[in-house]
Protein backbone atom coordinates (compact mmCIF):
# COMPACT_ATOMS: atom_id res chain seq x y z
CA UNK A 1 0.00 0.00 0.00
CA UNK A 2 1.38 3.03 -1.22
CA UNK A 3 2.14 6.13 1.99
CA UNK A 4 3.48 9.47 2.93
CA UNK A 5 7.01 9.69 3.32
CA UNK A 6 7.67 11.16 7.20
CA UNK A 7 10.27 13.57 8.64
CA UNK A 8 11.06 13.39 11.52
CA UNK A 9 11.32 17.05 11.76
CA UNK A 10 8.30 17.86 10.57
CA UNK A 11 5.23 19.68 12.61
CA UNK A 12 2.64 17.61 10.73
CA UNK A 13 2.16 14.48 8.06
CA UNK A 14 3.77 15.06 5.03
CA UNK A 15 1.10 15.80 1.71
CA UNK A 16 0.91 13.55 -0.90
CA UNK A 17 -0.89 14.52 -3.71
CA UNK A 18 -2.88 12.40 -5.28
CA UNK A 19 -5.54 12.47 -8.45
CA UNK A 20 -9.20 14.19 -7.57
CA UNK A 21 -11.70 11.35 -6.80
CA UNK A 22 -15.35 11.75 -7.34
CA UNK A 23 -17.16 10.76 -4.34
CA UNK A 24 -21.13 11.29 -4.45
CA UNK A 25 -23.91 11.02 -1.86
CA UNK A 26 -20.93 10.45 0.93
CA UNK A 27 -22.01 10.77 5.00
CA UNK A 28 -22.27 14.42 6.10
CA UNK A 29 -19.42 14.61 8.42
CA UNK A 30 -17.10 14.40 4.87
CA UNK A 31 -18.29 17.43 3.36
CA UNK A 32 -15.77 19.73 5.29
CA UNK A 33 -12.18 21.65 4.91
CA UNK A 34 -11.19 19.11 7.59
CA UNK A 35 -12.29 15.97 5.34
CA UNK A 36 -10.75 17.58 2.35
CA UNK A 37 -7.13 17.88 4.04
CA UNK A 38 -7.59 14.21 5.09
CA UNK A 39 -8.35 13.10 1.60
CA UNK A 40 -5.26 15.14 -0.04
CA UNK A 41 -3.34 13.92 3.00
CA UNK A 42 -3.95 10.27 2.04
CA UNK A 43 -2.21 7.99 -1.16
CA UNK A 44 -4.90 5.78 -1.33
CA UNK A 45 -8.66 6.62 -0.97
CA UNK A 46 -10.88 3.63 -0.64
CA UNK A 47 -14.67 3.78 -1.80
CA UNK A 48 -16.41 1.74 -0.02
CA UNK A 49 -19.96 2.87 -0.51
CA UNK A 50 -21.07 1.82 -4.01
CA UNK A 51 -22.04 3.75 -6.49
CA UNK A 52 -25.50 3.52 -7.19
CA UNK A 53 -24.41 3.20 -11.11
CA UNK A 54 -21.74 0.97 -10.67
CA UNK A 55 -23.38 -2.62 -11.16
CA UNK A 56 -20.24 -4.66 -10.31
CA UNK A 57 -20.87 -3.42 -6.58
CA UNK A 58 -23.77 -4.65 -6.19
CA UNK A 59 -25.60 -8.49 -5.98
CA UNK A 60 -28.92 -9.09 -6.78
CA UNK A 61 -30.66 -11.81 -5.15
CA UNK A 62 -34.15 -13.12 -3.79
CA UNK A 63 -35.02 -12.99 -0.19
CA UNK A 64 -38.46 -13.81 1.09
CA UNK A 65 -39.48 -13.60 -2.68
CA UNK A 66 -38.52 -10.19 -3.36
CA UNK A 67 -35.62 -9.64 -5.38
CA UNK A 68 -33.27 -7.31 -4.09
CA UNK A 69 -29.87 -5.48 -4.38
CA UNK A 70 -27.20 -5.80 -1.92
CA UNK A 71 -24.50 -3.54 -1.74
CA UNK A 72 -21.21 -4.91 -1.89
CA UNK A 73 -19.36 -5.22 0.53
CA UNK A 74 -21.93 -6.00 2.69
CA UNK A 75 -21.67 -7.42 6.28
CA UNK A 76 -24.44 -10.20 8.63
CA UNK A 77 -24.34 -9.61 12.16
CA UNK A 78 -26.09 -12.26 14.21
CA UNK A 79 -26.84 -10.18 17.05
CA UNK A 80 -25.38 -11.56 20.55
CA UNK A 81 -28.34 -10.48 23.09
CA UNK A 82 -28.59 -14.02 24.77
CA UNK A 83 -27.91 -12.27 28.66
CA UNK A 84 -27.61 -8.47 29.80
CA UNK A 85 -24.05 -7.74 28.43
CA UNK A 86 -20.92 -7.96 30.93
CA UNK A 87 -20.37 -4.07 31.12
CA UNK A 88 -22.61 -0.77 30.89
CA UNK A 89 -21.29 1.81 29.08
CA UNK A 90 -22.59 4.86 29.19
CA UNK A 91 -22.31 5.70 25.70
CA UNK A 92 -23.25 2.75 24.19
CA UNK A 93 -25.39 2.60 21.26
CA UNK A 94 -27.56 -0.10 22.26
CA UNK A 95 -29.14 2.08 24.69
CA UNK A 96 -30.10 4.68 22.36
CA UNK A 97 -34.29 4.96 21.90
CA UNK A 98 -35.35 5.64 18.31
CA UNK A 99 -38.50 8.31 18.65
CA UNK A 100 -40.93 5.82 16.69
CA UNK A 101 -38.73 2.85 17.97
CA UNK A 102 -40.44 -0.66 19.38
CA UNK A 103 -38.70 -2.84 21.46
CA UNK A 104 -35.11 -2.26 21.28
CA UNK A 105 -32.57 -5.16 20.24
CA UNK A 106 -30.65 -5.40 23.26
CA UNK A 107 -34.28 -6.53 25.52
CA UNK A 108 -34.73 -9.63 22.96
CA UNK A 109 -33.25 -12.90 23.99
CA UNK A 110 -33.41 -15.87 21.67
CA UNK A 111 -35.19 -19.11 22.27
CA UNK A 112 -34.66 -22.71 21.96
CA UNK A 113 -34.96 -22.43 18.26
CA UNK A 114 -32.66 -19.71 17.38
CA UNK A 115 -30.21 -21.50 15.40
CA UNK A 116 -32.49 -23.48 13.47
CA UNK A 117 -33.50 -20.16 12.86
CA UNK A 118 -30.49 -19.16 11.72
CA UNK A 119 -29.54 -21.73 9.98
CA UNK A 120 -32.71 -20.93 7.87
CA UNK A 121 -31.76 -17.44 7.28
CA UNK A 122 -28.36 -18.39 5.67
CA UNK A 123 -29.85 -20.79 3.78
CA UNK A 124 -31.96 -17.95 2.24
CA UNK A 125 -28.52 -16.45 1.27
CA UNK A 126 -26.86 -19.17 -0.49
CA UNK A 127 -23.75 -17.53 -2.64
CA UNK A 128 -24.43 -14.20 -1.28
CA UNK A 129 -20.66 -12.60 -1.23
CA UNK A 130 -20.86 -11.13 2.83
CA UNK A 131 -18.89 -11.02 5.80
CA UNK A 132 -19.50 -11.70 9.24
CA UNK A 133 -19.89 -8.88 11.78
CA UNK A 134 -20.05 -10.76 15.00
CA UNK A 135 -21.52 -8.45 17.61
CA UNK A 136 -24.79 -6.82 19.20
CA UNK A 137 -24.36 -7.23 23.27
CA UNK A 138 -21.21 -9.09 24.16
CA UNK A 139 -20.98 -12.61 22.12
CA UNK A 140 -18.03 -14.02 24.80
CA UNK A 141 -20.45 -13.86 27.73
CA UNK A 142 -21.88 -17.15 27.41
CA UNK A 143 -19.36 -19.39 25.91
CA UNK A 144 -21.91 -21.97 24.95
CA UNK A 145 -24.34 -19.52 22.68
CA UNK A 146 -20.79 -18.53 21.17
CA UNK A 147 -19.54 -21.78 20.78
CA UNK A 148 -22.60 -23.30 18.73
CA UNK A 149 -22.89 -19.82 17.07
CA UNK A 150 -19.53 -20.60 15.57
CA UNK A 151 -20.03 -23.71 14.22
CA UNK A 152 -23.91 -22.83 12.71
CA UNK A 153 -22.13 -20.37 10.59
CA UNK A 154 -19.12 -22.74 9.84
CA UNK A 155 -21.83 -25.39 8.76
CA UNK A 156 -23.28 -22.13 6.70
CA UNK A 157 -19.95 -22.00 5.07
CA UNK A 158 -19.70 -25.53 4.52
CA UNK A 159 -22.73 -25.81 3.06
CA UNK A 160 -25.51 -24.13 1.35
CA UNK A 161 -24.83 -20.95 3.32
CA UNK A 162 -23.27 -17.41 1.74
CA UNK A 163 -19.78 -16.97 0.28
CA UNK A 164 -17.87 -15.36 3.49
CA UNK A 165 -15.03 -12.84 2.39
CA UNK A 166 -14.07 -11.41 6.00
CA UNK A 167 -14.58 -13.15 9.73
CA UNK A 168 -14.78 -10.54 12.24
CA UNK A 169 -15.26 -10.30 16.45
CA UNK A 170 -16.18 -7.36 18.41
CA UNK A 171 -15.15 -7.96 22.04
CA UNK A 172 -15.11 -6.61 25.40
CA UNK A 173 -13.10 -9.58 26.21
CA UNK A 174 -14.91 -10.46 29.62
CA UNK A 175 -15.52 -14.37 27.93
CA UNK A 176 -11.94 -14.75 27.32
CA UNK A 177 -10.58 -13.83 30.64
CA UNK A 178 -12.61 -16.72 32.11
CA UNK A 179 -11.70 -20.07 32.80
CA UNK A 180 -12.78 -21.37 29.36
CA UNK A 181 -11.40 -18.53 27.59
CA UNK A 182 -8.85 -20.60 25.89
CA UNK A 183 -11.25 -22.88 24.28
CA UNK A 184 -13.29 -19.55 22.95
CA UNK A 185 -9.75 -18.88 21.12
CA UNK A 186 -9.15 -22.00 19.79
CA UNK A 187 -12.48 -22.07 18.46
CA UNK A 188 -12.06 -18.31 16.62
CA UNK A 189 -8.91 -20.22 15.21
CA UNK A 190 -10.66 -22.71 13.96
CA UNK A 191 -13.44 -20.63 12.33
CA UNK A 192 -10.51 -18.65 10.71
CA UNK A 193 -11.28 -15.20 12.11
CA UNK A 194 -9.62 -12.50 10.29
CA UNK A 195 -9.17 -10.24 13.06
CA UNK A 196 -10.30 -9.13 16.79
CA UNK A 197 -11.51 -5.93 18.07
CA UNK A 198 -11.15 -5.65 21.87
CA UNK A 199 -12.68 -2.55 23.50
CA UNK A 200 -10.66 -0.87 25.94
CA UNK A 201 -11.50 2.54 26.40
CA UNK A 202 -8.31 4.21 28.52
CA UNK A 203 -4.97 2.92 28.82
CA UNK A 204 -5.30 3.02 33.15
CA UNK A 205 -7.36 0.32 34.58
CA UNK A 206 -9.23 2.53 36.96
CA UNK A 207 -10.22 5.12 34.58
CA UNK A 208 -11.39 2.51 31.85
CA UNK A 209 -13.27 0.86 34.63
CA UNK A 210 -15.16 4.46 35.02
CA UNK A 211 -15.91 4.18 31.78
CA UNK A 212 -17.19 0.23 31.42
CA UNK A 213 -18.71 -0.68 34.44
CA UNK A 214 -17.91 -3.82 34.46
CA UNK A 215 -20.43 -6.32 36.36
CA UNK A 216 -19.17 -7.03 39.84
CA UNK A 217 -16.77 -9.93 39.53
CA UNK A 218 -15.40 -10.36 36.21
CA UNK A 219 -12.06 -10.75 35.99
CA UNK A 220 -11.34 -8.50 33.09
CA UNK A 221 -11.88 -5.03 34.51
CA UNK A 222 -8.73 -5.66 36.21
CA UNK A 223 -5.61 -4.05 33.95
CA UNK A 224 -3.14 -6.72 34.85
CA UNK A 225 -6.00 -9.19 33.49
CA UNK A 226 -6.55 -7.53 30.72
CA UNK A 227 -3.11 -6.54 29.36
CA UNK A 228 -2.39 -10.31 30.10
CA UNK A 229 -5.99 -11.43 28.34
CA UNK A 230 -4.68 -9.36 25.03
CA UNK A 231 -1.60 -10.40 24.76
CA UNK A 232 -2.99 -14.38 24.63
CA UNK A 233 -5.85 -13.16 21.54
CA UNK A 234 -2.73 -10.79 19.59
CA UNK A 235 -0.62 -14.29 20.16
CA UNK A 236 -3.46 -16.78 18.12
CA UNK A 237 -4.99 -13.88 15.58
CA UNK A 238 -4.34 -10.13 14.75
CA UNK A 239 -5.64 -7.95 17.22
CA UNK A 240 -6.98 -4.77 16.89
CA UNK A 241 -7.79 -2.48 20.56
CA UNK A 242 -10.70 -0.37 20.40
CA UNK A 243 -10.85 3.11 22.05
CA UNK A 244 -14.19 5.04 21.70
CA UNK A 245 -13.07 8.88 22.05
CA UNK A 246 -14.58 10.65 25.14
CA UNK A 247 -14.14 13.36 27.54
CA UNK A 248 -13.29 11.12 30.72
CA UNK A 249 -10.89 9.18 28.31
CA UNK A 250 -9.06 9.55 25.81
CA UNK A 251 -9.73 13.12 24.63
CA UNK A 252 -6.25 14.76 24.11
CA UNK A 253 -3.09 14.08 21.37
CA UNK A 254 -1.06 13.46 24.96
CA UNK A 255 -3.58 10.82 25.54
CA UNK A 256 -3.65 8.99 22.22
CA UNK A 257 0.15 8.90 22.58
CA UNK A 258 0.29 7.18 26.03
CA UNK A 259 -2.82 4.79 24.64
CA UNK A 260 -0.43 3.95 21.81
CA UNK A 261 2.90 3.00 23.34
CA UNK A 262 0.41 1.04 25.95
CA UNK A 263 -1.27 -1.67 23.78
CA UNK A 264 1.89 -1.93 21.47
CA UNK A 265 4.15 -2.79 24.37
CA UNK A 266 1.61 -4.61 26.89
CA UNK A 267 -1.13 -5.83 25.00
CA UNK A 268 0.52 -6.91 21.64
CA UNK A 269 -1.66 -5.31 19.35
CA UNK A 270 -1.04 -4.76 15.63
CA UNK A 271 -4.01 -2.16 15.48
CA UNK A 272 -5.31 0.56 17.50
CA UNK A 273 -8.84 1.95 16.23
CA UNK A 274 -9.67 5.02 17.56
CA UNK A 275 -13.32 5.65 17.57
CA UNK A 276 -15.58 8.90 17.73
CA UNK A 277 -19.06 8.34 19.32
CA UNK A 278 -21.35 8.23 16.15
CA UNK A 279 -23.30 11.37 15.15
CA UNK A 280 -27.01 11.49 15.79
CA UNK A 281 -29.72 12.71 13.62
CA UNK A 282 -32.80 13.94 15.29
CA UNK A 283 -34.92 11.02 15.73
CA UNK A 284 -33.68 9.56 19.14
CA UNK A 285 -35.35 9.72 22.08
CA UNK A 286 -33.26 12.59 25.13
CA UNK A 287 -32.70 9.92 27.70
CA UNK A 288 -29.56 9.19 29.48
CA UNK A 289 -26.99 7.80 26.75
CA UNK A 290 -28.26 10.37 24.25
CA UNK A 291 -27.15 12.86 26.99
CA UNK A 292 -24.03 11.25 27.55
CA UNK A 293 -23.00 11.47 24.22
CA UNK A 294 -23.98 15.31 24.27
CA UNK A 295 -21.63 15.92 27.55
CA UNK A 296 -18.55 13.60 26.66
CA UNK A 297 -18.39 13.79 22.72
CA UNK A 298 -14.45 14.55 21.21
CA UNK A 299 -14.71 15.76 18.14
CA UNK A 300 -12.62 13.54 15.83
CA UNK A 301 -11.84 16.94 13.97
CA UNK A 302 -10.51 18.96 16.34
CA UNK A 303 -8.61 16.09 17.62
CA UNK A 304 -6.95 14.51 14.76
CA UNK A 305 -6.13 17.79 13.74
CA UNK A 306 -3.98 18.43 16.77
CA UNK A 307 -2.19 15.32 16.67
CA UNK A 308 -1.16 15.54 13.03
CA UNK A 309 -0.54 19.03 14.13
CA UNK A 310 1.58 17.98 17.16
CA UNK A 311 5.58 16.79 16.59
CA UNK A 312 5.71 14.92 19.32
CA UNK A 313 2.60 12.92 18.51
CA UNK A 314 2.87 12.38 15.32
CA UNK A 315 6.45 12.63 14.40
CA UNK A 316 7.34 9.50 12.08
CA UNK A 317 3.26 8.65 11.40
CA UNK A 318 2.75 7.52 7.49
CA UNK A 319 -0.82 8.18 6.45
CA UNK A 320 -1.85 5.06 4.32
CA UNK A 321 -4.72 5.79 3.13
CA UNK A 322 -8.60 6.51 3.68
CA UNK A 323 -11.43 4.80 3.56
CA UNK A 324 -15.05 6.24 2.65
CA UNK A 325 -17.99 4.17 3.66
CA UNK A 326 -21.63 4.19 3.46
CA UNK A 327 -21.73 5.85 6.78
CA UNK A 328 -18.25 5.99 7.91
CA UNK A 329 -14.58 7.41 7.11
CA UNK A 330 -11.69 6.17 8.45
CA UNK A 331 -7.89 7.09 8.61
CA UNK A 332 -5.60 4.60 8.81
CA UNK A 333 -1.72 5.80 9.28
CA UNK A 334 1.47 3.62 10.46
CA UNK A 335 3.68 4.31 13.37
CA UNK A 336 7.52 4.78 12.81
CA UNK A 337 7.25 1.59 15.18
CA UNK A 338 4.91 -0.01 13.01
CA UNK A 339 1.46 0.12 14.44
CA UNK A 340 -1.26 0.78 12.42
CA UNK A 341 -3.58 3.14 13.87
CA UNK A 342 -7.15 3.76 12.31
CA UNK A 343 -9.04 7.07 13.39
CA UNK A 344 -13.00 6.94 12.22
CA UNK A 345 -16.07 8.97 12.78
CA UNK A 346 -19.98 7.88 11.67
CA UNK A 347 -23.39 9.26 11.26
CA UNK A 348 -26.10 7.52 11.55
CA UNK A 349 -28.13 10.14 9.90
CA UNK A 350 -26.38 9.23 6.81
CA UNK A 351 -26.96 5.41 7.92
CA UNK A 352 -30.28 5.92 8.35
CA UNK A 353 -30.90 7.36 4.78
CA UNK A 354 -29.02 4.99 3.23
CA UNK A 355 -30.89 2.13 4.85
CA UNK A 356 -34.30 3.84 3.60
CA UNK A 357 -33.81 3.08 0.33
CA UNK A 358 -34.93 0.00 -0.95
CA UNK A 359 -31.17 -0.93 -1.46
CA UNK A 360 -29.67 -3.34 1.16
CA UNK A 361 -26.30 -2.06 2.86
CA UNK A 362 -26.83 -4.37 6.02
CA UNK A 363 -28.02 -7.61 7.11
CA UNK A 364 -29.05 -8.54 11.05
CA UNK A 365 -30.60 -11.51 12.49
CA UNK A 366 -32.25 -10.76 15.66
CA UNK A 367 -32.79 -13.08 18.77
CA UNK A 368 -36.56 -12.98 17.46
CA UNK A 369 -36.19 -14.50 14.14
CA UNK A 370 -36.43 -11.82 12.01
CA UNK A 371 -33.52 -11.09 9.24
CA UNK A 372 -33.49 -7.42 9.03
CA UNK A 373 -31.90 -4.55 6.54
CA UNK A 374 -30.83 -2.58 9.50
CA UNK A 375 -30.45 -2.37 13.57
CA UNK A 376 -33.92 -2.10 14.38
CA UNK A 377 -36.14 -5.21 15.18
CA UNK A 378 -39.26 -5.28 13.33
CA UNK A 379 -38.02 -2.97 10.80
CA UNK A 380 -37.04 -3.42 7.39
CA UNK A 381 -37.86 -6.97 7.42
CA UNK A 382 -36.52 -9.29 4.88
CA UNK A 383 -37.65 -12.69 6.28
CA UNK A 384 -39.20 -14.18 9.61
CA UNK A 385 -37.89 -17.65 10.05
CA UNK A 386 -40.48 -17.97 12.56
CA UNK A 387 -43.48 -17.98 10.39
CA UNK A 388 -41.99 -18.78 6.54
CA UNK A 389 -40.72 -21.77 5.06
CA UNK A 390 -37.14 -20.61 3.74
CA UNK A 391 -36.09 -21.62 0.45
CA UNK A 392 -32.71 -20.90 -0.50
CA UNK A 393 -32.25 -18.51 -3.91
CA UNK A 394 -31.73 -20.52 -6.71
Amino acid sequence: MPSATPSDSATRVPIVPMDSVAVADLPRSTSSPFFERLRTAAAQVNLRAPDPRQAARWHSHTIGGVRRRLAQPLTFTPYAAVQPCSARCGFCSENLRKADGGVPASRLRPDGTYFDGLARALRALRGVPLSWSLSGLETSDDAGWMLQLLDTLAASEASDGPRIEDRVLYTNGAGFAKAGGATLTRALQDFGLSWLELSRHHHEGATNQAIMRFRPGLEISDQAVFERTARQLADAMPLRLVCILQRSGVAQPRDVSAYLSWAQQHCGAGTVVFREFSRLDGGYRDNATARYLHAQRVPMDALLTACLDAAAVSRGWAVESLTEGYYFWNLRLRTANGLSVIFESSDYGAMHARHATEDIYKLVYFPDGQLCAGWEPGRDVLLDTRSVQVHADA
